[in-house]
């Protein structure tokens, strides 16, 4: 029996990405444990990779070459990923506390965070000091103070190796550059601590050499915005200050009643806490049957033994022990590309060395890169006539949310009876009709999605912003929802903790925007789903896709890429970084958006059918026409890229075939992309718009102007600029048309 059909009865969760956790969820890719759901738990959507990060700022390494890619990993991995900071865990109620979502619940746990820095504790240092991690702010600081003009003053916090190798990649990086620096490396203490004589000697040599003059033994009193004051009254002019000093365990921990050794999670020789059901590796671990330094060699080399435990206990067996080497190799970028490595003692460098570090860095990484993608389903060898056809090329995203095409829907809705009661008025081309009791006026709309990501909180927030959108753009105020849940087979512990996620997280989103969710009904089935029935109240007459006019200008309010990033993704194309950045806007809510565009005079959400099936229901519906601005249309980030690598949401070519004349290629493919929690699409007289998509921005969102309204019934066009024609323009027969009306 295939896993995916087998119930998940015990839930494992890893808090933070470090190296041992990223090596795990490359095994368990490769052998899961049937019956166990992995939850990952990270601050972001990438873990950059220390070691190589002296390279890079020496600029030997680009800045995507430092980062494993943890959204990419889960998804190999058949893991959700929750991207928040941990708070704290509570071992009384097995329970992982993150900001803004639900706790997460765990039958097992394991703790790889690594460690923290005591930088933000000296004072001016938040202020005015740029911190080595996290890597994203700081390169970006690092690059433009790197490429300035003028001396450099630069200072590094913190003589240890990792200190050193910062101080050093600096200074080669200016002087590549032909920029004078002045760069000090100031510690409290004596300089580089815990290596070999000789080794220590090289490292000052090189130091010397490019001309970082070292401060031992004085602390930092104080950081300001041009200089540093030392504990012993000097003052250090610099204008680029970072550190790499006062390590220290994460405060939360000290909080879990876990046994500790000097703040760090005390485990025995299996990795196992106090707590017989959380687990610790990496430096945010002590190991108290053999300690060893905090390196990152034995994140590694603990990873699968960890393996192994975490499936014994998961499986009721019995963990094995975790023996550490006595000693391991120290490698020290020397700035160029030069290295020195020790030991036992013994210290070689060079660019031999170098050459050595980048194999085992480049090794290390391509671990994480070379992930296979998802494969189709094997047909039997007798299969009856069509199933090829209607399997497709490549397996069903859910970038579509796995809706039917608008064609289909559209023939089964046509044989209906108009409704019989005359307080029910169907909206011209919505999916939601208007109901009337005595003079109230309440819109009704139903949504329903296949899940687009494994967290069922994150798909729980989608799903209702997606089922808001029809409320919203008809101008009507959320009232009540009813919820419609479908779950994987689940025991029935983990049925009830992923329902209690699912509903608590919507039922935020509703009452954000105004609503109440009041019942609903749940199943179980091949996968997760979720729905929402909502009703709004309208003041006035619903906003409808019927009452566009020639010379409206059309905004939206969210970007295109949702349905082409998520199909990436399920392929392993996607950059974490997209995925995260994706799902946030799939989660934005439309309220406020949807009470600023009030005035519209036809309005409508932009979900499966792409925006260019919704720009066209919508001119259809109001006898228009419409001319689009490609270049000033908003993009989700890597939704052009994908699209020009050839990646398509399953609904893709249905939505082309609704526009099939408009041009195709480059981001115009992206016109007919399906979205899920789209923005809103609104018509509205021309000399407002500029004031409501400032006024949009100002909210948050990141609106634009995209076009007009024609009085051409039946022709999408494209042009160049705010109604000048190109030659991109097109209509819906095909050939040129003139200019816009």
């Amino acid at each position: 029996m295939e896993q995916a059909n087998l119930p998940l009865t015990r839930d494992l969760v890893l808090v933070g990405g470090g190296h041992t956790h990223a090596l795990v969820l490359r095994k368990w890719a490769m052998m899961p444990l049937a019956g166990v759901r992995v939850t990952l738990v990270n601050p972001g959507p990438d873990a950059p990779y220390s070691g190589m990060l002296p390279g890079f700022v020496a600029g030997h390494y680009g800045r995507g070459d430092l980062d494993i890619d943890l959204v990419r990993l889960a998804r190999f991995a058949g893991a959700r990923i929750v991207l928040g900071t941990v708070r704290g865990i509570d071992t009384a109620a097995r329970q992982v506390h993150v900001p803004d979502r639900p706790p997460i619940a765990y039958d097992l746990a394991s703790v790889n965070v690594g460690i923290t820095s005591a930088m933000p504790d000296l004072p001016g240092f938040a202020e005015h000091g740029i911190p080595a991690k996290p890597l994203g702010p700081f390169a970006r600081r690092w690059a433009v103070f790197r490429d300035g003009t003028g001396p450099a003053r630069l200072a590094v916090i913190g003589a240890g190796a990792a200190g050193a190798e910062l101080a050093m990649a600096m200074a080669f990086a200016l002087r590549e550059r032909a920029r004078p620096a002045t760069l000090h490396l100031i510690d409290a203490g004596a300089a580089l601590p815990g290596l070999a004589p000789r080794t220590r000697a090289l490292i000052r040599a090189n130091l010397a050499r490019l001309g970082v003059s070292l401060i031992e033994r004085a602390g930092v009193a104080s950081v300001g915005p041009d200089r540093l004051t030392l504990t012993d009254g000097r003052e250090i002019a610099s204008d680029f200050t970072t550190g790499a000093a006062g390590a220290r365990p994460h405060e939360w921990i000290a909080k879990t009643g876990l046994a500790l050794h000097e703040g760090h999670i005390a485990v025995d020789e299996t990795l196992r806490s106090s707590d017989p059901r959380i687990f610790a590796a990496g430096d945010c671990a002590h190991l108290t049957h053999a300690p060893r330094p905090k390196a990152g060699v034995y994140a590694v080399r603990e990873a699968p033994v960890l393996f192994d435990n975490l499936c014994a206990v998961l499986a009721g067996g019995r963990p094995r022990p975790y023996r550490p080497q006595r000693d391991y190799l120290k490698l020290v970028s020397l700035g160029g590309k030069s290295a020195l490595a020790e030991r036992f003692g013994t210290a070689l460098h060079g660019p031999l060395m170098w050459r050595w570090k980048d194999r085992i860095d480049r090794g290390f990484m391509d671990r994480f890169r070379d992930l296979p993608a998802m494969d189709m389903p094997e047909l039997p060898p007798m299969h009856a006539e069509g199933l090829e056809q209607a399997l497709g090329d490549k397996p069903m995203c859910g970038g579509c949310g796995a809706k039917l095409g608008r064609e289909a829907l559209r023939a089964a809705l046509a044989p209906l009876e108009a409704p019989g009661r005359d307080n029910i008025t169907p909206l011209p081309g919505d999916d939601a009709a208007l109901l009337r009791t005595g003079t109230a006026r309440q819109v009704i709309s139903s949504d329903h999605l296949r899940a687009v990501t494994e967290d069922p909180v994150m798909m729980a927030r989608i799903a209702a912003v997606h089922a808001l959108g029809d409320i919203w753009a008809m101008g009507a105020a959320p009232q009540a929802a009813t919820a419609m849940v479908i779950l994987p087979r689940l025991s029935p512990a983990l049925q009830q903790r992923t329902l209690s996620e699912i509903m608590t997280a919507a039922a935020q989103v509703m009452r954000e925007a105004g609503a109440e969710i009041v019942g609903g009904h749940s199943s179980m089935g091949a996968e997760l789903t979720i729905g929402f029935s909502v009703t709004g109240l309208c003041e006035a007459d619903p906003l409808t896709l019927a009452g566009g006019r020639a010379g409206d200008a059309l905004i939206l309010t969210k970007p295109l890429g949702s349905g082409v990033l998520m199909a990436a993704d399920m392929a392993g194309k996607a950059r974490g970084g997209w995925i995260a950045a994706a799902l946030a806007h799939m989660t934005q809510p439309q309220s406020q958006a949807a009470r600023i565009l009030s005035r519209a005079h036809a309005m409508t959400d932009v979900t499966g059918f792409g925006l260019a099936g919704h720009l066209s229901g919508l001119c259809d519906a109001s006898g228009t026409g419409a001319a689009l601005d490609l270049g000033a249309i908003p993009l989700m980030e890597g939704a052009e890229a994908m699209a020009a690598a050839g990646i398509r949401s399953s609904l893709f070519a249905e939505n082309r075939a609704l526009v099939h004349d408009l041009p195709t290629g480059g981001k115009a493919d992206l016109l007919f992309d399906p979205q899920t929690a789209g923005g809103l699409l609104a018509a509205l007289a021309p000399d407002a718009a500029d004031a409501l998509v400032a006024q949009l921005r100002a909210a948050r969102y990141p609106a634009a102007r995209i076009g007009h309204l024609t009085d051409r019934p039946g022709r999408i066009t494209l042009v160049h600029g705010r109604g000048v024609s190109g030659p991109l323009e097109r209509d819906r027969r095909g050939g040129r048309s003139g200019p816009p009306g």
